[in-house]
């Protein structure tokens, strides 16, 4: 589970995170990138959020997807950088997919958002 300090919570957030960050997309999410600059509250710890829409499945399905995403997220939140916001934005194939499958997506995902992150950060 992602602690309450680690989640981004307001949708200016979001906005901000898919606007403005690097993007790594798979088969089953997208996931949005943005290192915060220096001036801003870089020296927090990583935050992160979640978009699992209705194209997923219902609603069962979407909390399904949720659950297993944060779980993932919570476990690779240590690896990112200072600073680090990102958004998992869940695809459809994301319904039919194992915890396995996810992480693996995630893990490609948050590889090539890093690789596209201005600055060099890696």
């Amino acid at each position: 589970m992602l602690p309450a300090g680690s989640r981004l919570t307001r949708s200016d957030e979001f906005a901000s995170v898919i606007r403005r960050g690097s993007r790594g997309g798979r088969h089953r999410m997208v996931v949005h990138l943005q290192i915060m600059g220096p001036s801003t509250d870089a020296d927090a710890g990583p935050r992160a959020g979640l978009v699992v829409s209705k194209a997923v499945g219902g609603a069962v399905v979407r909390h399904r997807v949720a659950r297993r995403l944060r779980h993932l997220l919570a476990s690779r939140m240590t690896g990112l950088p200072a600073g680090a916001r990102v958004v998992v934005r869940a695809l459809p194939p994301a319904a039919t997919a194992t915890s396995a499958e996810l992480g693996i997506d995630l893990d490609a995902g948050l590889r090539g958002a890093l690789r596209k992150v201005p600055g060099g950060v890696r």
